[in-house]
């Protein structure tokens, strides 16, 4: 495990197609869909390697479920790549259907998770794709914070079998882990005693910076990867709340319906605690650079340390 700011060696996507690529040269069960991204995701390598075990269906990813569908039935390990609005949103209910309600195994991989859809724009930012794989019964739903946790996740999901959805960057993440690290449980990456910072994705960087100014501050932050949003480590997050008594939550997504409601849940069923919900708040999404979105939608370590301070001042 590392805190340091270097960035990974190589790109989210490039991790996703080196992953899917090993999996297929050992097995011919495995197939790759793409819906016209293969460039995109760089899984073109894939497709001039193992032609017989890819497919592009085109722009067409409700589709794409149902091709999904059709080869777990028959025993293929389909994996499913698009834009992360064009895997839930645009084709939520072939998703709900064909594969959830039938108890189908598939891999989906959302890519461009959040602000980091960039120059895409509003159209594709997608703030609501957890809270939509979240309402499907027994659905697995994870948001990788870098890429070695992004191929350790691929390879759970295809062991375990089952309806995976993982969120996804394409580009570099901040490396906070090596090869030596399993991630079945959350992952504690700082221990304080102030309060319990709850991240995934690119805000767990963007966390563990907040700690280290609030440390100066002579507030000290415990600090979680809950990269496995569903189901959630209940366990790991209460006992956090109970040592700090103070929860704040952070996520490149709508406030409602993703990691800041799955944490809410948990606590207030569970461990009732003062709680802060850092995300999306009743907004769409926008063309501008990544570290320009997150200053606008207040997605950076400068809006976590603010909010921990005003949490902690309301608790005294």
């Amino acid at each position: 495990m590392m805190g340091s700011a270097r960035l990974d060696d190589k790109e989210m996507r490039q991790t996703y197609a080196d992953t899917i690529l090993e999996l297929a040269r050992n097995d011919d069960r495995v197939i790759a869909l793409e819906a016209d991204l293969s460039s995109a995701m760089t899984t073109s390598r894939l497709e001039k390697e193992l032609p017989g075990q890819f497919v592009n269906v085109g722009i067409m990813e409700a589709n794409m479920m149902g091709i999904a569908a059709g080869l777990s039935i028959v025993g293929r390990k389909p994996f499913i790549h698009s834009f992360g609005q064009f895997v839930t949103r645009r084709a939520f209910d072939q998703l709900f259907v064909s594969l959830g309600y039938a108890k189908l195994s598939a891999v989906i991989v959302g890519s461009d998770a959040g602000v980091t859809a960039e120059h895409n724009g509003g159209t594709h930012m997608t703030f609501e794709d957890i809270a939509l794989v979240r309402e499907i019964p027994n659905a697995h739903v994870y948001e990788a914070s870098d890429s070695y946790q992004l191929q350790y996740l691929l390879k759970k999901a295809y062991k375990e079998g089952g309806l995976h959805y993982i969120r996804t960057i394409r580009k570099k993440a901040v490396k906070l882990y090596d090869e030596n690290e399993t991630f079945e449980k959350a992952k504690v990456l700082r221990n304080g005693k102030d309060v319990t910072i709850v991240a995934s994705g690119i805000m767990v960087a963007e966390s563990l910076q907040a700690a280290v100014q609030l440390s100066q501050m002579g507030i000290e932050a415990t600090v979680i990867d809950m990269f496995s949003i569903k189901p959630l480590d209940n366990d790991t997050l209460i006992e956090a709340a109970k040592a700090t008594g103070v929860v704040v939550t952070a996520e490149n997504h709508n406030v409602n319906g993703g990691l800041g409601s799955a944490v809410a849940e948990a606590l207030s069923e569970n461990f009732p605690v003062p709680l802060y919900r850092i995300g999306v708040r009743e907004r769409f999404g926008q063309v501008g650079q990544t570290e320009y979105l997150k200053k606008v939608y207040g997605l950076n370590a400068e809006t976590i340390v603010k909010e921990v301070k005003n949490r902690l001042e309301v608790v005294i």
